[in-house]
């Protein structure tokens, strides 16, 4: 609980911060300062509210109104990120615009408001808009060796963070689905964290079950779990359920069902008469038993024969060196989200090997995709949700 104090703490602060921030903003407007006193008490009462939004969202029992909180929480933090951004960065800029120039008026930090507050809204609603249009990219990968000619090719779909939640629609699930089977792949992987920490929060699951059935693909649909295909509490991204309590449901385990998806937990299967396995692993962050333990790359890997081409699919991008080092041939993973939100596509690749993209890394070949879905703020903002097909030669 340590963690969660800190988190609530750094909450509490920002946005106390943020909001002596903009009312020394809004009082440097040409406006009667009696009204601007008058009008004070209001101000910090939408202040309250919109900070508690998050607050309600992740403490209140599981019911409707919860829900309901952590759908307008998740908005508002996308908003106020923007905001809050756009406001201090500017702010401090013009304080030092102020200093130099002896303006003790500072009306600019007034403009800077009314800025800061219109582009977050214009960029929010951008998000959200941009966050439902799934774009199919398309990547080609060879894995044999120069000189040699390939004898066979496999067309993968890799999806990856679905991330069903309270801000879902069942709409751009199916339009999702359409796309991915004009791709006629033949195969199917996906890569985790189909849910957002809760099953309880999605509307109409069967909605998203029957149209994700409909995936179509010659060898089916394989499937390993995230860090967040388990039940758990979030605050403002950030979990405040510890990993002993964090257990994927019978509810979750039926969805997967329902959805026609073969999971693999630490599994390894062959794509009948293609050469092919794939090694499906469990989520190193959280396995879904209250654990963290999984298989090591050799326990996953040991026995496959060497001639087969041997996909490994992680939901997190990591141990790639140990995977090349036992036989793996190709690493698909997720989980980055490419960033998602700007500036975050470029603070991704501090944190990993293989932020985005192909990346050739210990030898082998490995592809993270941004995957179709929003972790948090339903938003996309300089990065897109896609499909990511991979045409591999082998």
């Amino acid at each position: 609980m340590i963690i969660v104090q800190y988190v609530i703490i750094g909450y509490i602060i920002v946005q106390t911060g943020v909001s002596l921030l903009t009312e020394f903003a809004v009082n440097r407007g040409n406006r009667p300062k009696e009204m601007f006193r008058k009008t004070r008490p209001l101000r910090i009462a939408v202040y309250v509210l919109l900070a508690a939004v998050p607050c309600l969202g992740a403490f209140l029992p599981n019911s409707e109104v919860k829900y309901f909180f952590m759908g307008s929480g998740n908005i508002w933090l996308g908003y106020f990120l923007y905001y809050s951004g756009m406001l201090l960065t500017a702010s401090a800029i013009a304080a030092i615009v102020c200093l130099i120039r002896r303006d003790k008026e500072k009306r600019m930090f007034s403009i800077i408001f009314y800025i800061s507050a219109a582009a977050a809204l214009i960029i929010t609603v951008y998000g959200m808009i941009h966050a439902q249009n799934t774009k199919v990219v398309t990547y080609d990968i060879s894995t044999v060796s120069e000189g040699e000619q390939p004898t066979d090719k496999l067309k993968v779909v890799l999806l990856a963070d679905l991330h069903l939640s309270v801000n879902s629609t069942p709409s751009t699930t199916e339009k999702m689905v359409e796309k991915v089977n004009a791709c006629e792949p033949d195969v199917i992987l996906v890569a985790g964290d189909i849910f957002t920490s809760s099953y309880g929060g999605l509307k109409h699951p069967e909605k998203y079950s029957a149209a994700l059935s409909r995936l179509e693909a010659e060898y089916g649909v394989y499937v390993v779990s995230g860090n967040h295909d388990v039940e758990e509490n979030l605050f403002g991204g950030f979990s405040i359920t510890t990993v002993d309590k964090a257990f994927r449901t019978k509810e979750m385990d039926k969805f997967f069902e329902d959805c026609g998806f073969k999971m693999l937990y630490d599994e390894v299967v062959e794509l009948d008469g293609r050469n092919v396995v794939v090694a499906g692993r469990k989520d190193g962050e959280k396995a879904g038993d209250g654990t963290t333990n999984r298989m090591d790359e050799h326990q996953l890997l040991d026995g496959i024969e060497p001639e087969k081409l041997t996909i490994v699919l992680e939901h997190e991008p990591m141990n790639y060196a140990a995977l090349a080092e036992n036989g793996a041939d190709i690493v698909l993973a997720g989980h980055t989200h490419n960033g998602q939100m700007f500036p975050g596509n470029f603070i991704v690749p501090f944190f990993n090997e293989n932020a985005y993209g192909v990346k050739t890394i210990s030898g082998i070949p490995t592809v993270v995709t941004a995957g179709v879905g929003y972790y948090g703020a339903p938003m996309r903002v300089g990065t897109d949700s896609e499909i990511t097909v991979v045409n591999i030669e082998y």
